[in-house]
């Protein structure tokens, strides 16, 4: 039900694009269709959450918890449920999260890229990129329909020495050929206590990267299955990009939010299993509050892990050790 409400608040903030390039009905109906599970995928723990306060504070509102503890059987004994049922449920979440969500996100984003995101102009700007192990470029900027970028600079390195840099003016790319023209250029070479200068007008010339490579999709990060996620990972940083924490943020939610959905399951027995007066409401009220306080710290730390340098592992499982430490407490509590 959820699903299907984020579903229509979706297409009425993107209904003026969808239109004005008509999308098909049919594709549309396909995009909502491989979404859906993405967006309960985000909000797993809310979804297994709110649930077990509901029908556990119904239990304790008709006295039927009191009559299964009143027959000896202790809090410990009438929790294992709730842990074989946080067990099943994020182990589903932990399948779908690193193998099946991938997959049809390649379908959603394929269709945003058609009828929703702009289309890519030119990269950020003061790109920097290492292509080989001892070979590093940089951009000033790149423009991507004219495929024309400025200020282009190759260094190679020998250790900490600087062998050979390369400096252009302008460069463009030949899709057909996989060529570099570059125009203006100045190669500075180093032979120990020897350099010699030489100006070129025009060098064609093929390096191992392509205008693609300048310019971070960040939305690709949702279309890769873990393996995939962890071989770009690595792949980038060997290379010099400056930022894949996001990427890696995507990587550790993948194991974090299954098991927030477990924490939380033990955190709403613990809680609405006591009868209050109030009954559902109050419990849902406070199970609400819970939820909302878990993702306000969940994109805090995603904020301070993008911005502030905040190690990704830590910013994603630092409300997983918190919301532990409060499931803990209200255990020990019950069990007193």
């Amino acid at each position: 039900m959820m699903a299907v409400i984020i579903c229509v608040i979706d297409y009425s903030q993107k209904i003026e694009d969808f239109v004005t390039k008509k999308a098909p009905t049919g594709e549309l109906f396909i995009y909502f269709l491989v979404s859906a599970p993405s967006f309960i995928t985000i909000l797993f723990p809310l979804f297994a959450f709110l649930p077990t306060i509901f029908f556990t504070s119904k239990m304790a509102s008709r006295t039927e918890i009191i009559a299964i503890l009143a027959t000896g059987s202790s809090f410990k004994r009438f929790l294992r449920a709730y842990v074989a049922g946080g067990i099943l449920l994020g182990g589903l979440a932990l399948v779908t999260n690193h193998f099946l969500i991938p997959r049809s996100n390649v379908v959603m984003n394929d269709f945003l890229r058609k009828y929703f995101f702009d289309k890519k102009l030119s990269t950020e700007g003061h790109v920097h990129l290492k292509i080989a192990n001892d070979t590093y470029i940089y951009v000033e900027n790149f423009t991507y329909d004219s495929q024309t970028g400025t200020q282009f600079t190759v260094e190679t390195m020998d250790g900490i020495i600087l062998k050979e840099k390369l400096t252009a003016d302008r460069i463009s790319y030949t899709d057909s050929t996989k060529e570099w023209t570059l125009r203006n250029v100045v190669i500075l070479k180093n032979e120990g206590v020897k350099e010699t200068l030489t100006r070129i007008p025009e060098l064609k010339k093929k390096y191992a990267f392509t205008p693609d490579d300048l310019s971070i999709d960040r939305n690709v990060k949702m279309e890769m299955t873990t393996p995939q996620l962890l071989g770009y990972i690595n792949r980038e940083k060997a290379r010099g990009t400056e930022n894949v924490s996001d990427f890696e943020i995507e990587l550790y939610k993948r194991t974090a939010q299954p098991f927030a959905g477990f924490i939380l399951v033990i955190i709403a027995a613990c809680i609405a299993s006591r009868k209050v007066r109030g009954g559902s409401g109050a419990h849902l009220a406070l199970g609400i509050s819970i939820s909302a306080l878990y993702i306000l710290m969940m994109q805090l730390t995603s904020t301070f892990a993008t911005n502030s340098g905040l190690h990704p592992a830590i910013a994603v499982w630092i409300p997983n050790v918190i919301f532990a430490v409060l499931a803990y407490v209200l255990y020990r509590r019950k069990m007193s």
